[in-house]
């Protein structure tokens, strides 16, 4: 594996990427505490300082894929413990529900990435439990955070620091139409506030209670007990067992290169903006920019610090695309007023150049800085 400093001078193959979760999944995916720059160290040695010679296969993904069982089953035990209904303010719930989805995709991505040193059909089947489950926990968090967002974007547009105002005057408008069209906003944003309140509202309840259904469903338990057994036994692959460690790094390569191929590929910081159609690219690269960082976790054993800005800036970017759909769905509600649907119409602008702003974060915070420059 590459460390973030190195340079890429040849544009990787292009290969595609599987999800490590579903588009409902709309927490930032917040790396453990600690660890050491991406890739392989100077010395050729884990993360935990040891040779990669010196460990089997066995030795270094058993145990990350233990430990990560071990926290879904705490966190399960956390979220029982601690269940309320999302409108009472089960804050330690939440918590739990998060370090529950975080370990699902923690092992659902490494059963991907390393399926090769594991039983396929225990992996194959397990990952994709995994990802139902971690896409149905996600959705009321992702619908209580888009209404947050949303909100908020709207005060701050019809407040006296308009974002279109400044533009305008930019642009050469007169005052007048700037405190028309601060005015005409300021009409809407409280009927639009209220329409997106009710629509991601009704949404979140829905999401609330399919996920307690999904909870106390039989599907549920199977993968609970499918995880408990992990904790204590990881099913290899025939011949794994006494290889050394080096047969993880051409899977993490893999996917490493597949990562670096995605972002050559994304569309330059001149394309035009406004563009939906490229959106897509840009999930597809944080999908694989997590399944990078899971591998280097089981390489390595730690994390990499040096690409939680960039992932952090495709979350955001994610939320923001999201959030601009929100706003342009609410805007097609039959019969609403003229001053809402141009509210609305503003909050869409706004959250589009939101997902601009999140574009160039990524690019200014890439550690592999000739990638997105290949031709």
């Amino acid at each position: 594996m590459r460390r973030p400093d190195q340079q890429t001078t040849t544009r990787p193959t292009t290969d595609p990427a599987p999800g490590t979760g579903t588009g409902a999944d709309a927490t930032a995916d917040t790396p453990p505490d600690g660890g050491t720059g991406a890739g392989s160290l100077p010395d050729g040695t884990t993360g935990s300082g040891h040779s990669a010679g010196d460990l089997t296969t066995e030795a270094v993904l058993a145990p990350y894929l233990r430990g990560q069982a071990a926290d879904f089953l705490r966190s399960l035990r956390l979220h029982h413990e601690h269940s309320a209904p999302a409108d009472a303010g089960g804050h330690d719930a939440a918590a739990a529900t998060r370090a529950l989805r975080r370990a699902a995709r923690r092992i659902s991505g490494s059963l991907h990435t390393f399926r090769a040193a594991l039983d396929p059909h225990w992996a194959d089947q397990l990952r994709a439990e995994l990802a139902w489950l971690s896409g149905v926990l996600a959705r009321e968090h992702a619908y209580a955070n888009r209404l947050t967002r949303l909100v908020e974007a709207l005060h701050q547009l019809s407040g006296p620091a308009l974002p279109a105002a400044r533009g305008a005057r930019a642009a050469g408008e007169t005052s007048a139409s700037d405190a028309q069209g601060r005015a005409a906003l300021g009409v809407g944003a409280a009927r639009a506030g209220a329409l997106l309140e009710r629509r991601l509202t009704l949404a979140r309840t829905r999401s609330h209670s399919a996920a307690l259904q999904a909870l106390g469903s039989s599907r549920f338990h199977a993968v609970a007990d499918a995880v408990a057994l992990l904790a204590s036994d990881v099913p290899l692959a025939p011949g794994t067992t006494g290889r050394t460690a080096e047969a993880l790094l051409e899977p993490a390569e893999r996917a490493e290169q597949r990562l670096l191929a995605a972002v050559a590929a994304l569309p330059p910081a001149d394309s035009e903006p406004y563009n939906e159609a490229q959106d897509a690219a840009w999930h597809q690269a944080r999908l694989l920019l997590r399944l990078h960082r899971y591998a280097h976790e089981v390489v390595l054993g730690a994390a990499a610090p040096a690409l939680a800005s960039c992932g952090h800036a495709l979350d955001l970017h994610r939320d923001a695309v999201e959030a601009a759909a929100a706003a342009a769905a609410a805007a097609r509600t039959p019969r609403i007023a003229p001053a809402t649907a141009y509210a609305l119409g503003v909050l869409h602008a706004d959250q589009r150049h939101e997902v601009e702003a999140a574009r160039a974060v990524f690019r200014e915070t890439w550690p592999y800085a000739t990638a997105l420059t290949a031709p």
